[in-house]
């Protein structure tokens, strides 16, 4: 058996918000996955995380197109440093694309992003967006928030209850494009059939309980009926900010179905737009 991808996704502007600075994208051929949130005031948040997305999916594929035509590329497997890679050139890009207009100085997003190529994947993220696992019906939080009040929680000094209503709460750490050089946190995993990822902004995580999440991810009857579930839950207890998440599960796949995709090749390729 071979393993596969189910994935589904959504994004909402939330209660309170007039536009979606938040974005997200995946192609499902080369197994990578990403969900933004940018930062910046007018439209300058949606071009960030904009850039984002577009230099990560970009990235891989031009890689698997270089791979194809050089044996020593193919072997090389996709770990924590081609991420890391790519989310430095993502940075940049948004970084020089500030500068252009003044409208846009200091404009930024947050990023989490995913590599899944059979049992392996790699995760990489920027700022406060998140990444879940649930595994055998329990869940855990990847990645660790690059934000003030999370690195209060670490060093002691407050709860993560007090956390959860602090004012500073906004108050991001690290993030792409607000400075020349970024150093996201990246590592590589191992991917277990029935896994499945949450990748989200915080204007989930903010209003949605991991054990809420949890519960969501397991019952639901499919994975576009557990984002709308999530999205929804967020959005009646006040949807103060955007919402995105997306879920992808690792499934076992027939080798006949995997012998069609090789014959038929195509799809599995989506984007969401500002």
């Amino acid at each position: 058996m071979t393993l596969a991808i189910e994935v589904a996704g959504k994004t909402d502007v939330g209660c309170v918000r007039a536009n979606n600075e938040d974005n997200f994208g995946y192609d499902a051929r080369y197994g990578i996955f990403v969900v933004c949130d940018g930062m910046g005031g007018q439209a300058a948040g949606e071009v960030a995380s904009k850039i984002a997305v577009d230099v990560l999916l970009r990235y891989f594929r031009e890689k698997a197109i270089s791979s194809a035509s050089d044996p020593k590329q193919a072997a090389e497997p996709a770990t924590a440093a081609s991420l890391a890679v790519a989310l430095q050139e993502a940075n940049r890009a948004i970084f020089e694309a500030a500068k252009d207009q003044m409208g846009r100085m200091g404009m930024g997003s947050t990023v989490v992003a995913a590599l899944v190529r059979g049992h392996s994947l790699t995760i990489g993220h920027v700022g406060d967006s998140r990444i879940y696992l649930v595994r055998q019906e329990q869940i855990q939080q990847l990645t660790q928030d690059h934000s003030l009040v999370m690195e209060q929680v670490r060093l002691g000094y407050i709860t993560r209850e007090q956390a959860e209503h602090s004012e500073l709460q906004n108050v991001i750490l690290r993030a792409l494009g607000t400075e020349a050089e970024v150093e996201p946190e990246v590592e590589d995993l191992v991917a277990m059939p029935g896994d499945t990822l949450l990748m989200t902004s915080d204007g989930l995580t903010r209003h949605v309980h991991d054990d809420e999440i949890l519960a969501t991810v397991t019952t639901a009857d499919s994975l576009q009926q557990a984002c709308s579930a999530l999205v929804d839950t967020a959005k009646l207890r006040g949807g103060d900010d955007n919402i995105t998440c997306l879920l992808l599960r690792i499934v076992e796949q027939p080798w006949y179905k995997n012998f069609l995709s090789k014959l038929f090749p195509g799809g599995g390729e989506w984007q969401n737009s500002i």
